[in-house]
């Protein structure tokens, strides 16, 4: 048998936090947080931050949320805000 044998590929090391967006939320889940990020086109067209971040439950005390004008900004301000909460997002 070949192929991965572990849970997570391998992450390209040049690549940006949205190239790992989706594996964070897998992780976040298994966590037993409540997370989703969406962008909303109303907001882009209107020059305001279109992403949004959300979680909640499992061990965040409160729900949070972080919004960013890219999927990276936003992801950033999420997984600071992740870290501070206490969670160790390994990404």
């Amino acid at each position: 048998m070949t192929g991965n044998q572990g849970r997570w590929p391998k992450i390209d090391q040049g690549g940006g936090i949205e190239d790992v967006t989706l594996l964070i939320l897998e992780w976040l889940g298994e966590q037993g947080v409540n997370a989703m990020i969406r962008v909303d086109a109303h907001r882009a067209v209107a020059n305001s931050p279109a992403w949004t971040f959300a979680a909640s439950g499992g061990p965040l005390e409160h729900g949070m949320r972080a919004d960013g004008r890219t999927v990276q900004q936003c992801m950033s301000t999420a997984l600071s805000q992740l870290r501070e909460a206490g969670l160790s997002v390994p990404f």
